[in-house]
């Protein structure tokens, strides 16, 4: 078993930190608000610390899961940032969704200071997390993801290394272009059928079984039939994430035409007041 430092208990970090324990590991958790961290201990085998740098204090792995480019590199390089308090030869493990940019400029003040970086962004939402069934594309070199990946297997159902740093992130981006197009063609689908007038569940029980099947289809399509949105991953983080989609679709000249209009229809639902509804909230625009 290894000593980790977990950085970040929001509704991801929260219940992989409590993988961790559960598996028997040494963990140290920090929060920015410290009743998160106050309540991680209250349920968990573990103890909090103040800062990052004291929570990474002798830890061979220290994982992060917290929100955007900003938070990240603040957690790792700002005052009592983790990595001042790494020892030579640990790794940091991030798990946040952020740019390709971030990680690589992170894992080049990693090296210098004689730490390792992989980055491992996850797929699997609240549900994933909690039930420890994540989906984790990581990159990094061979070494340190060998390194890494039998801690993540805590918390993971597939955990694999795409390439180099940076490419964890940019396999992250593909993942989030793909539930973008997915969740408005299921949108559409649902809402289509209601002003048709056919009973949705009885239709998803048999299109589902097909080639229009889908993760989301199975698992939202009641809650969206239901106008419920209270769950998952907030639109607020989805229109974060396809910023740095799009961003870096012009950087490297692909084009995203359906991930850009539906980038829009997301801001449409936080026009709506529905920032902080799940994903799958998309249907109301429709409605």
């Amino acid at each position: 078993m290894a000593k980790v430092a977990f950085l970040g208990l929001g509704v991801m970090g929260f219940p992989m930190a409590g993988h961790l324990a559960a598996r028997g590991h040494e963990v140290t958790v920090y929060n920015r608000s410290p009743a998160k961290a106050e309540a991680w201990t209250a349920q968990h085998k573990g103890r909090a610390a103040a800062t990052p740098a004291l929570a990474a204090e002798g830890a061979e792995f220290v994982m992060a899961c917290v929100g955007n480019d900003h938070d990240l590199d603040e957690v790792c390089t700002g005052p009592d940032g983790a990595f001042s308090g790494m020892s030579k030869g640990a790794v940091f493990v991030d798990h946040t969704t952020v740019s390709a940019q971030i990680t690589r400029t992170l894992g080049e003040k990693a090296a210098s200071v004689g730490l390792h970086f992989v980055d491992a962004p996850v797929s699997g939402g609240q549900a994933g997390a909690e039930n420890g069934q994540l989906s984790i594309m990581c990159g990094g070199t061979p070494e340190d993801y060998a390194r890494a990946e039998p801690v993540m297997a805590a918390y993971a159902r597939i955990c694999r290394l795409i390439g180099p740093q940076g490419a964890g992130q940019l396999a992250k981006m593909m993942n989030q272009i793909c539930i973008a197009g997915l969740m408005q063609g299921l949108s559409e689908a649902l809402a289509f059928g209601q002003k048709a007038g056919l009973d949705g569940e009885k239709v998803v029980e048999v299109i589902s079984q097909g080639a229009a099947g889908s993760w989301q289809m199975v698992n939202r399509h009641k809650t969206m039939l239901a106008d419920t949105f209270d769950f998952g991953f907030a639109v607020d983080w989805m229109r974060k994430d396809l910023h740095i989609c799009l961003q870096t679709a012009d950087e490297i000249g692909a084009r995203l035409p359906v991930t850009a209009l539906v980038d829009q229809f997301y801001k449409d639902v936080q026009l709506m007041g529905g920032g902080r509804n799940d994903t799958s909230s998309l249907i109301r625009r429709l409605r």
